[in-house]
């Protein structure tokens, strides 16, 4: 698979955009105590998920976004992708918090 090829696929479902990513990453920036715990999210959200796609691929079930290469080389934008969306969670419940009182 040449970058050309694999840029669209790492930026898309199979990297940034993963959906496991994005929901374990929200999950856990939801209940992030401090903004330095949202990296640790981030970076649990990237391996949970490609933990889960590896549990998959052994399974028999096809890897989403179609990319067929190796976890190594998601894990970086999985990390990105669950960062932002950790943080952007984060955020809105301080705010709501914040306006309750």
């Amino acid at each position: 698979m040449t970058p050309s090829e694999s840029l669209p696929l790492l930026f898309g479902l199979a990297g940034l955009l993963n959906p496991f990513a994005l929901l374990i990453g929200a999950a856990l920036g939801w209940y992030a105590d401090a903004r330095a715990k949202l990296v640790i999210a981030g970076f649990a959200a990237a391996a949970l998920s490609v933990l889960i796609d590896v549990s998959l691929a052994a399974s028999g079930v096809p890897a989403l976004g179609g990319y067929e290469g190796g976890p190594l080389a998601v894990m970086p934008f999985r990390f990105l992708g669950a960062l932002v969306i950790a943080a952007l969670v984060h955020a809105i419940r301080k705010r709501s918090r914040r306006n309750r009182r």
